[in-house]
């Protein structure tokens, strides 16, 4: 299976399948001498993982994070970096009822068009439980960015129709309820109308938003890989994302220019922008304010409500799905989101170490 391996310096390769013995990540490019132990993965493992209430999926993983590379003494080495996550809680039996069916919303039909088999335990590749290692990874590219003041926030903005207003955030609210959302109130709604989902054999969707702090001015490759669409390309690569959007996103098309527009000043500090309706990047480059990207993420399409289907004969029937699935995948997935954003930064700063010759003559003027 070619392209599980994200960047072009800063590399992160999966590795894995729900139902396997284990599952990880190979972080390759990450500079040495930078302070990283187990905890640091944790930290961020600890936010997606399953069994932590009752809109999560009732699975129990532990999901500790083994270094076995690229690490000695507390410090990377430059070498390629191991991150080991092992399965504990599969319950493959869940799965046998419908492991000739295409479940509707999954990749079952089209994993057996490309491939011809496929792991239908819990989806193989394809589940969410493969997130774990980019998360892993992306906890490394975090400890990296942070040595250099650069700052990311993800967050659920909104859950189905629930959404909060830009003016209505408290970040200090992120970690004090179970969907990460920074506003108790519509935290409080959100969550009824997810009780009210389960009820109905039904599941939700939402938005989830990411801020980069501290990024400089000048990250990002003009043509192909600008950082705007490193970032749409990052956060698609989820599974369950459907949609992606930077700044005003689908709402600048509704704009007028001499809106939409950010207007420049300059004080002592440098140059600055007075709006941000660009979400931080012009021409695909990074202009000193902050990054904004939000995120679509579909609803889970595990859903115990009867459905239409086929099985691989191309018989039709109906389909109950059961086991333990999330009535909704977006607070287990911010944490995602972020660390996504984390490996894609991360791997564009280093790219950016090389474009100007006079910087490659003062590296080298040092040695």
């Amino acid at each position: 299976m070619a392209g599980s391996t994200l960047g072009t310096l800063f590399t992160a390769t999966t590795w894995g399948e729900s139902h396997g013995a284990a599952l990880g990540a190979v972080v390759d490019g990450c500079p040495a001498g930078l302070s990283l132990c187990e905890e640091d993965i944790q930290r961020y493992l600890d936010r997606r993982k399953p069994g932590q209430g009752k809109f999560t999926t009732a699975r129990r993983e532990g999901d500790r994070a083994k270094i076995l590379s690229g690490v000695f003494e507390g410090k990377t080495t430059g070498t390629p970096i191991s991150i080991l996550i092992e399965n504990e809680d599969q319950r493959s039996r869940d799965y046998s009822a419908i492991k000739d069916c295409c479940r509707p919303g999954h990749a079952d039909y089209t994993f057996d068009q490309k491939y011809g088999i496929r792991d239908y335990r819990g989806g193989g590749r394809s589940s969410g439980r493969e997130t774990a290692g980019r998360v892993a990874a992306g906890a490394v590219a975090a400890k990296l960015l942070a040595e250099l003041d650069i700052r990311l926030t993800a967050y659920t903005k909104a859950i189905g129709d629930i959404s909060i207003p830009d003016g209505a955030y408290d970040f200090s609210q992120i970690k004090e309820n179970p969907l990460y959302m920074p506003s108790r109130s519509h935290a409080e709604e959100a969550s009824a109308f997810l009780e009210d989902c389960i009820r109905r054999q039904d599941s939700a969707g939402g938005v989830i938003e990411c801020r980069i702090d501290g990024l400089p001015a000048g990250i990002g490759e003009p043509v192909f890989h600008k950082l705007d669409a490193a970032l749409a390309g990052a956060a698609m690569s989820i599974g369950a994302v459907k949609g992606v959007e930077i700044g005003d996103g689908f709402a600048a098309a509704r704009s007028l220019g001499s809106r939409n527009n950010d207007p420049f000043y300059a004080d002592d500090s440098g140059v600055h922008k007075r709006t941000n309706h660009a979400g931080g990047t012009l021409g695909g480059i990074s202009d000193g304010s902050t990054v904004i990207l939000r995120a679509a993420v579909k609803p889970t399409p595990s859903i115990s409500r009867e459905q239409d289907t086929v099985d691989r004969e191309g018989n039709n029937l109906k389909l109950s799905i059961r086991g333990r699935h999330d009535p909704v995948i977006v607070p287990r997935a911010v944490v995602v989101v972020e660390s996504m954003a984390a490996l894609t930064v991360a791997d564009l700063l280093l790219m950016r170490m090389s474009s100007r010759l006079s910087d490659i003559k003062d590296f080298y003027s040092r040695l």
